[in-house]
This record gives structure tokens, sequence and C-alpha cells, in this order.
């Protein structure tokens, strides 16, 4: 398989020019959400009150499915695109991922 194989949609097209267009803006939301939804599952790491934890929970939830939605229109508007996977790097990368796991439990092959 080509490793540069591109997963896209054809490019909706933008205005050009120094202000932001729609692409930028939901880039832009799209790169705002990553970063909650990375803050909001430290702080729900982190939380030791139940009631807490369940609020954080909720708005993590929110935040992670509003990521989804942008991601989703980032990519039917073409304006994100994916690299397609080889198959034997995958597999390579579950072998490693599998020997790893086995040494390091304490119960034992978990893979079996």
């Amino acid at each position: 398989m080509n490793n540069n194989q591109k997963i896209t949609n054809p490019e909706t097209q933008v205005q050009k020019g120094p202000q932001m267009n729609d692409r930028d803006f939901i880039n832009d939301l799209l790169a705002t959400e990553k970063y909650l939804t990375a803050s909001y599952s430290t702080a729900l790491n982190e939380a030791s009150h139940e009631d807490l934890y369940q609020d954080i929970l909720a708005i993590f939830n929110e935040t992670q499915q509003s990521q989804r939605d942008m991601y989703n229109l980032m990519f039917k508007n073409g304006w994100y695109s994916l690299e397609a996977a080889d198959g034997q790097k995958l597999q390579q990368s579950h072998q490693q991922f599998t020997n790893y796991i086995n040494e390091q439990s304490p119960y034992g092959n978990m893979t079996q």
C-alpha cells in the first residue's frame, strides 16, 4: 500500500484573504475542543468529590461530542484528511502492544 495515500473528501472552497473564513473558524473551534477535552480528562482523573466528578464528566461528554461534530464537519468539507494506515505497521504495533501488556501484567498473559 502507498504510505502517502490520503483519505479525504473534495474540498469546499472558502474565501481567501486576511479575514477568517468558515474553515478558519471551525479549525479554531476544533483545536479549542481538543484542548478542552484533554483538560477535562485531567480534571476527571484528579476529582476526589463524586458530585464534582459527575458534573465535570457531563461537561466532558458534551465537549467531546462537540469536538467530534467539528471533526466530522471539517472532514465532510475536505478540510481535514487522514493518512491510510499500512496494514503491516498496524500488525507490528498491535504485536508490540500485546507483548508490552503481557510483560507488565501482574496477572500473567492477559491477551490469550
